[in-house]
Order: C-alpha cells, then structure tokens, then sequence
C-alpha cells in the first residue's frame, strides 16, 4: 500500500484538503487558537530535519562505535555518507519515504501552513496588494474631479471560504 504522502496528485489534494480543515477550525476558534498553532509549527519537526538527524546520529554514533566497541561499525558512517549521496542526486530517500509515512510532512507543507495562518492572523494585510498599487492614482484622480470618496465594504467569509482562500493563495506562491 503506498502512504498518502508518497503518491502523486491525489495525496497532494489531500494534503490540502486536511490544511483547509485545520485552518478552517484555528479560524473558526480564533485569534489565541493561530498564535497556539504557530507555536506548535515553530517546534514541528519536517521530513528533511528527520532525515538530517537520523544521518548525523547515524555517522557520529557509528564513529564512536568504530572506535570503541569494534571497526566493522565503519560501515554505520559508511552508510550515512550513502543516504546524504543519494538525497543529493535524487531529492528524496528511503529515509525520507520512511518518515513521510510516519505522518512526519514536508518542510515547505509547514512553511504552507505557517504563512496561511499568519495571513488568517492578519499579519499581510499592511502591505499593499498589486491593485492598491496600480489604482492608487486613478483613484485620486476620480476623487478630485468629484468621484465618490466611499470604501467599498469587504463582504465578511466564513472560516472554511477563508481557508480556501488562503490555501489557494499560498500554493501559488
């Protein structure tokens, strides 16, 4: 059976789908729910820290071991060395795979969720967006020849079109 993480554009649609029902409950249960959320991502481990640690454990573990107990703990290093080569040449890894179906997920899934919460939060909303930008003059000239100076109201969204909203957003980027 292949894990969830590790097929193709079906888990990728279910990875988001599992992302929008998260943001949409922290959204739902407020401002106090995203900061403790972020706290919890702040000390998730990803996939590629798990693969790292495990590597490094395993290099200096197997030295100590070489020099101490007996030499054919080499092979420990050795095998280190091969897991760090073959992330190098293929991007991903057994050890990787492995962690991926422990339920571990992928920095930049993280990284995904971290920036929607913080775009939840309000964290971007005093940057100018492209069409504030670009409108910015057009809109002072409309106003001084006698436009209306009115704010259009924002329509209010519930949490599950907000989420949405902002997982589309955050995967573009």
């Amino acid at each position: 059976m292949i894990h969830p993480h590790l097929s193709g554009k079906n888990s990728a649609c279910a990875r988001q789908n599992r992302l929008m029902q998260e943001l949409a409950r922290v959204a739902e249960e407020g401002h106090g729910a995203i900061e403790e959320r972020l706290q919890r991502l702040d000390s998730e481990w990803s996939v590629g820290r798990m693969v790292k640690a495990t590597t490094g454990l395993l290099i200096l573990g197997g030295l100590a071991l070489t020099m101490y107990v007996n030499p054919w703990f080499a092979l420990l290093p050795a095998l280190g060395g091969l897991m760090l080569a073959q992330h190098l040449v293929m991007r991903r890894s057994l050890v990787g795979d492995l962690f991926a179906g422990m339920g571990f997920r992928a920095g930049c899934d993280i990284e995904h969720e971290r920036t929607a919460l913080k775009v939840l939060r309000g964290d971007f909303r005093h940057l100018p967006t492209i069409h504030e930008i670009e409108d910015r003059d057009a809109i002072s000239r409309f106003e001084g020849e006698g436009g209306p100076v009115l704010e259009a109201e924002h329509p209010r969204v519930g949490a599950h079109e907000a989420a949405r909203e902002v997982i589309e957003a955050a995967s573009r980027h």
